[in-house]
């Protein structure tokens, strides 16, 4: 057996096939897409908490390309003139938030994230306390963890979903069914309240209103769009959110980096707190460029094992015989802590990505998946943490609280609680603070 396939193993009849490489992962799911590029049955994640309704699960077919073409029209880098100013809003709110509720910066990272993606779905902004945004984060982190394999037996045993006499013995069945319900009822609510705004006169153009413009021509449905938007939040926010904790989390243990891309940041847009930085100052930021292409790969936020694959037909990868119907995945996080994929991995080193892809968002990392399945809002993702990062080390100093550890395994879990450590936000200078108060509180009332 090749080394790259190690770890082999069945589970209630299906072949799992765990890749441990980058170059296995290029060489079958980005080479070979077009027999690699399904997915497995997903009881739990897919029939009962989506009711077939998440792009994300869908088996490959007419239905998946349809609507990742609908939302890939939206959120493609092509559109960057659309989400640049939601950007640049959105920033200096985060800013305002740090300035006024530093002990609960990471609250600032959800509502930063979910509200550019807020305003480009359902044209509305969401603040820090924003209930409906509030609701859809929680349900988003309970989703994801269905998505690691062996989360639900059912995934596994999928027949137990299909005795009669067991329904009654079926816990995930009712919890499955709520955690359906909460998303769509937010879905739902935004939508009613644009209708609302729609009939006043006074709701911008933005995805739903297109949808509601063009509904009785449109193939899908209404659940189906609702879920499309609730896809279209939940790509554009959870991947920038995590990553901005883990940016917190790398500030304060490896204050190397952050010292370097100050003075990148300094030579831009001044010692003294002159202006805020910009997305067109990118091309002359690179260690913010690297380090946020670092914080994806760095410690993986989403599904550590990769969201499953499933062959289409039978296949041979160096005279090992893979079966159609056999579950490929790869293993992100033992990949991203490899000393033979990377060097010095358990260090955060912007450096690492400062090369020929630089600018390649999607390159160097397994961050936004792999293959047809790559995260469909990666560039929004990206342009997020661009500019929030640089304006945020821009203005704030990050430090370690005396005495406090940061588990960087835990580094991008947030609960109900709050997150998995603690850090100490202080404005850089008065002049700093100058700056804020003058660039953003005007702009975000």
């Amino acid at each position: 057996m090749p080394p790259v396939f190690r770890f082999t193993i069945n589970i209630g009849g299906t072949n799992w096939l765990f890749l441990n490489s980058k170059r296995t992962v290029n060489e079958l799911l980005e080479k070979r897409a077009a027999i690699y590029s399904s997915r497995m049955n997903l009881p739990m994640a897919y029939d009962l908490v989506s009711r077939g309704k998440r792009t994300l699960l869908m088996p490959y077919g007419d239905l998946w390309r349809r609507e990742r073409k609908v939302m890939h029209q939206i959120l493609n880098a092509t559109q960057r003139n659309i989400f640049e100013p939601f950007q640049d809003l959105e920033s200096k709110a985060l800013l305002l938030n740090y300035l006024e509720r530093p002990d609960e910066w990471w609250k600032s990272h959800g509502a930063f994230s979910g509200s550019v993606i807020m305003s480009v779905v359902f044209g509305r902004r969401a603040g820090v306390d924003d209930a409906n945004l509030s609701d859809s984060l929680a349900v988003s982190e309970e989703f994801v963890e269905y998505l690691m394999p062996g989360r639900a037996i059912v995934d596994h045993f999928p027949l137990l979903a299909d005795i009669p006499w067991f329904k009654s013995l079926q816990p995930w069945r009712w919890y499955g069914d709520d955690l359906y319900k909460r998303p769509r009822a937010v879905y739902k609510r935004e939508l009613d309240q644009l209708r609302e705004r729609r009939a006043q006169g006074k709701q911008r153009d933005c995805f739903m209103t297109e949808f509601l413009e063009k509904q009785h021509d449109s193939d899908f449905t209404e659940d189906e769009f609702l879920f499309m938007a609730g896809a279209l939040m939940e790509a554009g926010t959870d991947t920038t959110r995590a990553s901005l904790d883990q940016c917190v989390a790398a500030a304060a243990l490896w204050p190397d980096w952050v010292e370097r891309a100050r003075k990148e940041l300094d030579d831009v847009c001044g010692a003294h707190a002159e202006r805020l930085p910009t997305a067109q100052n990118m091309s002359n930021l690179p260690i913010i460029k690297g380090a946020v292409k670092e914080s994806v790969r760095w410690k993986p936020t989403i599904a550590e094992t990769g969201i499953p694959h499933a062959l289409m037909r039978d296949d041979e990868f160096e005279g090992y015989k893979i079966p159609a119907g056999t579950i490929v995945t790869y293993n992100q996080w033992a990949i991203a802590n490899s000393a033979d994929e990377y060097e010095q991995p358990e260090r955060f080193w912007p450096e690492r990505f400062i090369n020929e892809d630089l600018d390649k968002p999607a390159k160097g990392h397994l961050g936004f998946g792999a293959g047809r399945r790559l995260c469909v809002g990666y560039n929004v993702a990206i342009t997020n943490l661009h500019i929030s990062l640089a304006r945020l080390l821009y203005c704030f100093d990050i430090l370690p609280v005396p005495g406090a550890k940061i588990d960087t395994s835990q580094s991008s879990k947030v609960t109900k609680d709050g997150p998995s450590f603690q850090v100490n936000i202080k404005v850089r200078s008065e002049s700093h603070q100058r700056l804020i108060e003058r660039e953003c509180r005007g702009a975000v009332i």
